[in-house]
């Protein structure tokens, strides 16, 4: 960690050591409550690449990260929101469902990257827990609707529904009532941010 503080070891190296050497996992935890933002946020990130690939290294811990969307570290809930994510792919307990609500009660933070996070995320939580898929499909029809705010404005909306195309893409083949998706993405082709508009000219061309 005092490495890693004064930038002498790269975190992805730091990483693949503490895949390799387990016992080593709970220094990284530690390092989360660490005064030095450097180590705090490098332990963060250590704990996002271990969610990648070795998600059941860190599922016996996932209280920990339900605990981290109370943060007043954005830094460190925008990473407890992609750790998460990871962990519903070996959620055999439904420990997800229990902060279901919570999760994606994110998508009114007053922060446009807190609520591109848990867009960005609702795919692959999609992917993993099907028979959540049209209650995430419902909250993320609800981005039209949100209140714009000092730090969310809305040229932000417009790229959170962009977002918003790209979590349906990944997962359109699970949602049985197409047409509200296909009706959101449509809308979208007047969008006045070109990108969002082109995402969804694409999405509308890939699922016909």
């Amino acid at each position: 960690m005092e490495k890693l503080g004064n930038k002498e070891v790269k975190v992805e190296d730091i990483a693949e050591n503490v895949i390799r050497n387990p016992d080593l996992l709970p220094e990284v935890f530690i390092g989360i409550s660490s005064t030095n933002p450097r180590i705090r946020y490098g332990c963060a990130k250590i704990l996002r690449i271990i969610s990648e690939g070795n998600s059941e290294r860190l599922y016996p811990r996932i209280d920990f990260f339900f605990e981290l969307l109370d943060s007043d570290k954005r830094i460190l809930k925008w990473n407890a929101l992609y750790i998460i994510a990871n962990l519903t792919k070996v959620d055999m307990e439904n420990r997800f469902e229990d902060i279901f609500d919570k999760y994606f009660g994110l998508l009114n933070a007053e922060y446009m990257v807190t609520v591109a996070n848990v867009i960005g995320n609702s795919g692959k939580i999609a992917k993993a827990k099907p028979h959540l898929t049209q209650k995430i499909t419902n909250e993320l029809l609800k981005i039209e609707n949100l209140t714009t705010k000092s730090h969310l404005t809305q040229e932000c909306k417009n790229i959170l529904l962009g977002h918003a195309i790209s979590a349906f893409d990944m997962y359109f083949d699970q949602i049985e009532n197409k047409e509200e998706v296909i009706s959101f993405a449509t809308r979208q082709l007047n969008n006045t941010r070109n990108a969002t508009k082109v995402k969804a000219e694409k999405f509308l061309k890939t699922i016909q």
